[in-house]
């Protein structure tokens, strides 16, 4: 009777050590499980260069949603966001790919516009920036193309 007690108690402890590992890797890792929360609205660059799926969207500093996908179509890349629901982006917003701090990583940032036509789940934006390539820049310094 002991011993069996003594295996549940550790098949137990097994057990909630590996969900709670899971749940951490899930938080930590910021990780989608059940499904994407917000509205898709996509929006079109010339180089995402060092933007990844998963990525930072943000308005005024604030996270309000992520990067759900990254494509390709007609040599442009293609980037699907997920927005929070609560958000509500005007058609003349300009989304633009920011690096935080000199090398750190990219995420996008949407400055909002002063339309009154706001952009539907699935629509696009359509005022993009790309990233600032900091090798061309320094290629130029080097070289004196500036």
């Amino acid at each position: 009777m002991k011993r069996w007690t003594m295996e549940t108690l550790v098949g137990l402890f097994v057990i909630v050590g590996v969900a709670s590992l899971s749940y951490l890797a899930i938080k930590l890792g910021k990780l989608e499980v059940v499904g994407s929360r917000g509205d898709t609205v996509l929006a079109e660059f010339d180089s995402v260069a060092g933007l990844k799926a998963g990525s930072v969207v943000e308005i005024a500093g604030v996270e309000v949603g992520r990067v759900r996908e990254i494509g390709l179509k007609n040599y442009r890349a293609v980037v699907a966001m997920s927005i929070d629901p609560g958000v509500k982006l005007q058609d003349d917003a300009i989304v633009s790919i920011r690096t935080k701090g000199l090398i750190g990583e990219k995420y996008i940032r949407i400055t909002p516009g002063a339309s009154d036509k706001v952009v539907q789940p699935g629509g696009r934006l359509r005022d993009t920036e790309d990233p600032v390539d900091m090798e061309q820049l320094i290629s130029n310094y080097i070289f004196g193309k500036l």
